[in-house]
C-alpha cells in the first residue's frame, strides 16, 4: 500500500481513494525535516512579537558606583575625580575633612566618610576607649552633615581576648549614644566587615551573623554594616545566599577581587555580575565601591573595567 507524507507523519492511503481528491503531496525526508523546522521556528517566533515577550525580566538595578580613595594613593585626589567624572561614578569615599571639599568642586559625593583618626584594630569592643571614640565622632559629625554626605563608617576592633558574646555587648553600649548622635544629624554609621584570616588578624566584626547580632541589639534604623565581599569571601563565601538573607542590615558594598584583592574580572574567583544582580534584586539604592587594588599599569582602566561589570 503506498504511504504520503502528511501532518508530520506518513500515513497509508485507501486503495479506492481518487487522485483528484488527494490532497496529500509526496516529500523527501530532507523536506519534511525542512518544513518541521520553518513550522517549529514560526511557533516559536510570531510575527511581531519578540522572542523575550513573557519572559521574566530581571530588575533594573538602582544602586550607585563609587570608589574608595586609598587604593589610587599614587594619584592625586584631583586625578580621581577627574577619572570618576569620566567613568560615571558618583562618589569618592574614605575621606578625610579635609578633602570633602575637593570632590564636592567635581559635582561628586563622599557615599562613606572615614573615622577620625581611623583605627580598625581600637574600635567599640573595648570599653576602655568608648569615651574617646565617642569624643572623635561627636566631633566628626556635624563637618560630614555640613558637607551633605551621609554616612560615617566604624569598626569593633581587635579581639584582644574578648569573647563575640561580650564584644558585641562592649560595642552596644559604647555605639549607643554615637548611634544616637549621628541620627541627630541624618546619619548612618556603618561597621565593616573585615576577614581576620588574612588581612586584618584578630579583628572580631568577621562574620555577617556577628554584625547582625549587633544591629539588632542595637536596634537602630541608622546602625547598618558595610558588607565587604572581598573580605566576606575570604571568611564565609556563600556571598549571593548571604545578601538575599541579611541586606536589610546592609547598607553599603565594597568590592575586590579573591585572592589577591586586585581586579574583579576573571582572573579571580568571584562572579561579579551574579553578585551585583543578586545585589539589584533585593532592591538596593545605595552605593557599591571598588575597593580593590589595581595590578594594571594603566589604573583608571581597571577601574573602568570594575564600573562595567558591576553594570547589571
Amino acid at each position: 500500500m503506498k504511504k504520503v507524507y502528511y501532518s508530520g507523519e506518513y500515513i497509508e492511503t485507501l486503495p479506492n481513494l481518487k487522485k483528484a481528491s488527494c490532497k496529500f503531496m509526496m516529500v523527501s525526508r530532507r523536506d519534511a525535516l525542512k518544513g518541521i523546522a520553518s513550522v517549529a521556528v514560526a511557533g516559536a517566533l510570531p510575527v511581531s512579537v519578540s522572542a523575550n515577550s513573557g519572559s521574566e525580566k530581571k530588575p533594573q538595578a538602582r544602586f550607585k558606583h563609587s570608589v574608595c580613595r586609598w587604593p589610587y594613593s599614587g594619584k592625586t585626589l584631583e586625578e580621581l575625580c577627574e577619572a570618576a567624572v569620566d567613568i560615571g561614578i558618583e562618589s569618592i569615599e574614605l575621606l578625610n575633612p579635609n578633602e570633602y571639599e575637593t570632590v564636592k568642586r567635581y559635582g561628586l559625593t563622599c557615599a562613606m566618610a572615614n573615622s577620625v583618626p581611623l583605627s580598625l584594630t581600637e574600635g567599640f569592643n573595648n570599653p576602655a576607649l568608648h569615651e574617646k571614640l565617642q569624643k572623635e565622632y561627636f566631633e566628626l559629625f556635624p563637618k560630614v552633615a555640613d558637607a551633605g554626605f551621609e554616612k560615617v563608617i566604624c569598626f569593633s576592633g581587635n579581639r584582644n581576648g574578648i569573647s563575640d558574646e561580650q564584644g558585641i555587648e562592649n560595642c552596644a553600649v559604647g555605639l549607643e549614644p554615637v548611634v544616637k548622635k549621628a541620627s541627630e544629624y541624618g546619619l548612618t554609621l556603618c561597621m565593616e566587615l573585615l576577614n581576620s584570616k588574612v588581612d586584618h588578624a584578630d579583628y572580631q566584626c568577621d562574620h555577617t551573623k556577628w554584625g547582625v547580632a549587633l544591629c539588632e541589639k542595637l536596634g537602630a534604623d541608622n546602625f547598618k554594616l558595610l558588607y565587604d565581599i572581598y573580605h566576606m569571601q575570604i571568611m564565609e563565601g556563600d556571598i549571593i545566599a548571604t545578601i538575599r538573607e541579611y541586606h536589610p542590615y546592609i547598607a553599603h558594598y565594597h568590592t575586590g577581587g579573591v585572592p589577591g584583592r586586585n581586579e574583579i574580572d576573571e582572573s579571580q574567583e568571584l562572579n561579579y555580575k551574579a553578585i551585583m544582580q543578586a545585589i539589584a534584586e533585593t532592591g538596593f539604592d545605595g552605593f557599591v565601591a571598588q575597593e580593590f587594588i589595581p595590578k594594571a599599569e594603566d589604573v583608571f582602566t581597571s577601574l573602568k573595567q570594575g564600573v562595567e561589570i558591576c553594570n547589571v
